[in-house]
């Protein structure tokens, strides 16, 4: 009698995938209440595969008491369409997984490796299945040659330290997170009657702080002037900028140095050349083609997250969610490079050199390697977002094996009337790796021919009044490093954390700009009970989880010592509740009054402009408060923001439009409605 097998896959395409792997042929697809499934038989046993819509369960409180009252201690892991109304799918995969699972005689989570992966697979597992025990696939890519070898050489239990470690931090993180919020939310609609939504967390507060105490330091920012200066100048025919070293403090000496310089001679001295090799980027890990891609595309982190996924889900990229920097044999070199020699990338794998040794970062992920392209070709053109992801990937991983470049760097100094200006030149004598994976700063001034003592012919000397600058603000490139830096949050949910700070009104634009709400709540929590944004107890939680893994902690030491620290924030909390919920309110009224009056006039009458929401159709327009009879349509989806620029056409005030999961984009509304009325496209607006 033929072996009955039942294989939980994380989401619907894995399961495709695994299942025409793993079948001598082709597999049945079947159907039952929406779920798809399939079939297959192999001499010795018959598999099904199946798969969930990522978490099918989720910490939940235990019983149906008020859900306003806080604090809440007891809780249980709960079919998520229980407590979440838009995870009504859920119900459908719960029983279909349930159904397919009775009379088997093993159960495989082949979920992804990870903890997230491991977490899920074990309560589909657990509660759907009723199962004791099962065994593991762990695969980096869903090539059919690593599925079968992940299959064929499967663990015959679960990674149980990774499945405690993950139910640990979720538990961990809904109790910080119910409570606070609750909190936070319940003290401002005692005081207002009013509900809005407030949260933070274990990790979302300590993040908004940083956020905060930036634009702190900004507001707080006295300018200072300074000068600076500068020569135009001209040698052998050449012309060239030459910089004085550092800022001049006084505009007497500005002038000075103007007066002095101005259509003068000058000399060269102190000609110096140095080479300097550059070895290639490592791979990517997650965070740093997060980072990279904001950085060249300006795509935000979440966005580059769910892309890489659909890559991965397309067999055409290893695992996204690594935290490693390393790139080891066993993932095959020369098969990959093989294949991709057959597109675009050909000329590059041509041109790589023996042997065949990466680079490699200092990061390392127990679970997977760094993220590298499988060598396997889209099947049909890919959407723009994924294939630049795509490309970055590729490029990056083949520059890891390609030459150092190397450069010629030339600085020399000029000699005018006693003033020394710095001339500086670069020259890229092999290009290297830089020629596959190309470097976002161009190509300095080439000086290469200056020689000490040359003549110097001064046509300009130019002196600029400048001001010192507060640090900039966070972006979510930036603010991605600073977390993982800090050692915050993991690779999975970063990304989730900056996305939820834009959705409760905490930061707007592109530029993280700290709301008014968001410096009242961190004012509250930091006075109140500093302990919960402060960035050392978050990673101590960090440390505990990862003693988990290694087994040196148990998931009820480090939920019992959470509750302990978290039971003394709530009681300063509830003793002030009063006090917050007053000044949250009235935070709450001041940025409600900034995100609707705009600081253009109406152009009819002059009066003031105002975001209002109709109250019969429900849609919002700008509209006069004098009553003129002046309006303006406004995009009706998407969170609206009021910026601080000013549409370079008309000079109107812009706003910003920010979507899930696509980049916000900014547009003037007045120019959006006379696009409309010329017939033209209201989605040609400026992308931030």
């Amino acid at each position: 009698m033929k072996r009955k097998t039942l294989i939980v896959c994380e989401k619907p395409a894995a399961a495709e995938r695994i299942a025409y792997a793993l079948a001598h042929g082709k597999p049945v697809k079947e159907k039952s209440r929406g779920v798809t499934y399939y079939r297959l038989e192999n001499p010795d046993e018959e598999i099904v595969v199946c798969s969930a819509l990522g978490h099918l369960y989720e910490v939940a409180q235990k019983d149906n008491a008020n859900r306003r009252e806080y604090p809440v201690w007891d809780y249980a892991w709960k079919p998520k369409h229980m407590s979440n109304r838009e995870s009504s799918k859920c119900k459908n995969y719960i029983e279909v997984i349930a159904n397919l699972s009775r009379n088997v005689d093993m159960i495989v989570n082949a979920c992804d490796y990870d903890v997230e992966g491991s977490v899920i697979g074990y309560t589909i597992i657990k509660y759907a299945c009723e199962a004791v025990q099962a065994s593991r696939m762990k695969f980096s890519t869903l090539t059919d040659q690593e599925l079968r070898e992940a299959y064929k050489n499967r663990s015959p239990t679960l990674d149980y330290p990774l499945i405690h470690a993950g139910m640990c931090r979720h538990e961990v993180d809904w109790l910080y997170g119910i409570n606070l919020s609750r909190a936070l939310t319940e003290s401002a609609r005692n005081v207002s009657g009013r509900y809005a939504t407030l949260s933070t967390g274990r990790v979302q507060g300590p993040t908004l702080k940083f956020i905060v105490e930036r634009e702190k330091d900004i507001l707080t920012h006295v300018p200072t002037p300074y000068w600076e200066a500068y020569l135009k100048v001209e040698i052998g025919g050449v012309k060239l900028k030459a910089e004085y070293p550092g800022k001049i403090e006084s505009a007497y000496m500005a002038e000075e140095i103007q007066r002095r310089c101005e259509k003068a001679e000058g000399v060269v001295r102190n000609v110096r050349k140095t080479l300097a090799k550059t070895p290639p980027p490592p791979p990517f890990d997650i965070a740093s083609l997060q980072s990279e891609a904001y950085r060249r595309f300006r795509y935000p982190p979440k966005l580059t997250l769910n892309v890489a996924e659909r890559l991965y889900l397309d067999a055409l990229i290893s695992y996204p969610r690594t935290g490693s920097q390393k790139l080891p044999p066993s993932i095959g070199y020369r098969e990959i490079l093989e294949k991709l020699k057959d597109n675009k990338y050909g000329e590059y794998v041509a041109k790589l050199e023996e042997p065949l040794k990466p680079v490699e970062g200092p990061k390392s992920d127990p679970a997977h390697p760094a993220i590298y392209p499988t060598g396997h070709h889209p099947t049909q053109p890919l959407p723009t977002y994924e294939e630049k992801i795509y490309d970055l990937i590729v490029r990056r991983f083949l520059s890891t094996f390609a030459r150092p470049s190397l450069k010629e760097f030339l600085k020399a100094e000029i000699d005018v009337e006693g003033y020394s200006f710095h001339l500086r030149g670069l020259r890229v004598l092999e290009p290297g790796w830089t020629e596959i994976y190309p470097q976002l700063d161009a190509e300095g001034q080439s000086i290469a021919f200056i020689e000490e003592g040359m003549k110097v012919k001064v046509l300009q000397c130019v002196v600029e009044l400048k001001y010192t600058q507060p640090p900039p603000r966070f972006n979510p490139g930036s603010l991605l490093k600073k977390m993982e830096k800090e050692g915050i949050g993991t690779k999975a949910t970063r990304a989730d954390i900056i996305d939820t700070l834009y959705s409760r009104g905490y930061v707007e634009a592109e530029q993280m700009k700290a709301t008014i709400l968001a410096q009242k709540v961190i004012d509250l929590l930091t006075r109140y009970c500093p302990e919960i944004v402060d960035v050392d107890l978050t990673r101590s939680l960090e440390d505990q989880m990862q003693k988990i893994e290694l087994g040196l902690k148990t998931r009820e030491e480090v939920v019992y010592q959470s509750t302990v620290n978290l039971r003394n924030a709530l009681l300063k909390l509830k003793l002030e509740e009063e006090n917050v919920g007053t000044q949250l309110t009235e935070a709450l009224k001041r940025m409600k009054a900034e995100n609707e009056a705009l600081n253009t006039p109406c152009p009819s009458c002059g009066a003031s402009l105002k975001v209002i929401k109709s109250r019969s159709t429900g849609k919002r327009f700008i509209g006069c408060l004098n009553r003129c009879g002046f309006t303006l349509p406004l995009p009706q989806t998407g969170k609206l923001t009021l910026t601080d620029k000013k549409c370079s056409e008309c000079g109107f005030q812009m706003v910003q439009i920010k979507f899930t999961r696509r980049r916000p984009l900014s547009t003037c509304p007045n120019c959006y409605v006379k696009r409309l009325s010329q017939g033209g496209s209201a989605s040609k607006v400026k992308t931030d």
